[in-house]
């Protein structure tokens, strides 16, 4: 079974909280359990993992990357500065679909770069949590 690790970074712990004006109002643990249920119809298992620190997903990373078959990111606030987590993720060797809930192309001009896009194969952006199952999408065609 292929498995796929699913990463989320800081605040995402919030969402359903967290601003809903921007990120809606489903939780992590609801999106966790949605893209769980699709990915085994689909003959897939997710590893779900949240951290508001960058080593924390830097170590996930590297501890599961051996027997997983692709990730889903969601690096958060990360996305625009952790050339850490976009080394990391590029040493794994694995594709990887970053996922963000809003359109950072709508948002602040900060926003509007990821220096982890470039290593990954593709970039789900403004879609709502519908993105995470947009990303799962890719995994079973791959």
């Amino acid at each position: 079974m292929k498995k796929i690790l699913l990463i989320n970074g800081p605040n995402l712990n919030l969402l359903g909280t967290r601003e809903p004006e921007i990120y809606g109002r489903t939780t992590l643990s609801e999106i966790e359990a949605t893209v769980s249920e699709q990915a085994e119809k689909l003959g897939m298992a997710i590893k779900p993992y949240q951290s508001n620190h960058e080593g924390g997903i830097i170590d996930f990373i590297q501890a599961e990357c051996d027997d997983a078959y692709g990730i889903i990111i969601n690096p958060g606030a990360f996305t625009h500065y952790s050339y850490a987590i976009r080394d990391c993720l590029a040493g794994a060797g694995l594709p990887v679909v970053e996922v963000h809930i809003s359109n950072l192309h709508k948002r602040e001009k900060w926003r509007n770069r990821s220096v982890i896009s470039e290593i990954c194969a593709g970039m789900i952006n403004g879609m709502g949590v519908t993105g995470y199952l947009l990303a799962l999408e890719y995994f079973k065609d791959k």
